[in-house]
């Protein structure tokens, strides 16, 4: 039996609907979409996503188009905003994908013990595409076949988990991962920037004060900002304050213009025509179409 089509076996056992399913396992999930979906706007976290069966299309702040299916592997270094499309599944042969957030942590320690800090991490860029190597699929099948044995996940899954990182950092996409870990790599503080901004998003802020929590400048933050994410650091926190606007209407039944108020809109016309251009439709409508098709939000 092929790797790929053991691991999507393992996936159509363990998530029988649609949607994403957390495990037993730290860090993974599991993807399941029977049929094409329509573009899905999403902050994409830091993690490594192997298709096991069908194709999906990504496209980062309508850009740069990555479509990737069995045989490439997707890496994300930092959270960004990404619209993701399902553009290959049917019910007899679902869209499958394994999903594991990175452990920056375990990262770091495996740069360290590699003792392996050098320039190819300059690109300074968030998302990779690789070929994927026997040996990094040989390790996803083995982590995910942990979940037939749930006793065995405590001991078995740290190991898998440790040498599929190793494998990405010995892998053709190393420096998208190594940059984040280099001392003093422009990525590293754009990701302060970004991590600043997911934490004050419903704040008001000026480039000047971002540029110094990210110690950049701010022509450099400007730059190298819109080099990883595809967009500025307004555009940045934009996308965020939508992104839970939808969320707080979907999931906590809130008004339109209190979920606004809520992210930091003082305009509730403001909000409205941001919300229709980012996701097609007025607030009420979006959310009608997501109650009748509930895994297009949970979809990444």
């Amino acid at each position: 039996m092929s790797r790929y089509r053991e691991i999507a076996e393992k996936i159509a056992q363990h998530a029988a609907e649609d949607g994403v399913h957390a495990t037993q396992i730290p860090r993974l999930s599991l993807v399941r979409m029977s049929k094409p979906t329509e573009p899905t706007h999403g902050v994409h976290s830091a993690s490594i996503c192997i298709i096991a069966q069908g194709r999906k299309k990504l496209v980062l702040c309508e850009e740069k188009v990555i479509d990737y299916g069995p045989g490439r592997h997707l890496i994300v270094s930092v959270d960004v905003p990404l619209v993701g499309q399902v553009i290959e599944a049917t019910e007899d042969e679902p869209y499958l994908c394994v999903k594991l957030d990175l452990d920056l942590s375990l990262l770091g320690e495996l740069v360290l013990a590699m003792n392996w800090f050098d320039d190819q991490a300059n690109a300074c860029r968030a998302v990779g595409l690789g070929e994927t190597p026997d040996a990094l699929l040989d390790a996803a099948a083995r982590l995910v076949r942990l979940l037939d044995t749930p006793d065995d996940i405590a001991i078995l899954a740290p190991v898998i988990e440790r040498e599929i990182l190793y494998r990405l950092l010995r892998g053709e996409q190393a420096g998208v991962l190594r940059q984040l870990l280099t001392p003093n790599n422009r990525l590293q503080n754009v990701n302060r920037a970004i991590n600043w901004i997911k934490d004050n998003y419903t704040r008001s802020f000026s480039i000047e004060q971002l540029a110094t929590e990210a110690r950049m400048s701010t022509s450099s933050l400007h730059e190298h900002f819109r080099q990883v994410t595809n967009m500025s650091p307004l555009q940045y926190q934009k996308q965020l304050r939508l992104q839970e606007a939808r969320r707080l209407i979907l999931l906590q039944a809130m008004d339109a213009a209190t979920a606004g108020r809520r992210v930091g809109y003082d305009s509730p016309s403001q909000f409205s025509r941001e919300y229709r251009r980012q996701f097609g439709a007025p607030p009420l409508k979006d959310i009608d179409r997501l109650r009748a098709q509930p895994e297009r939000y949970a979809e990444t």
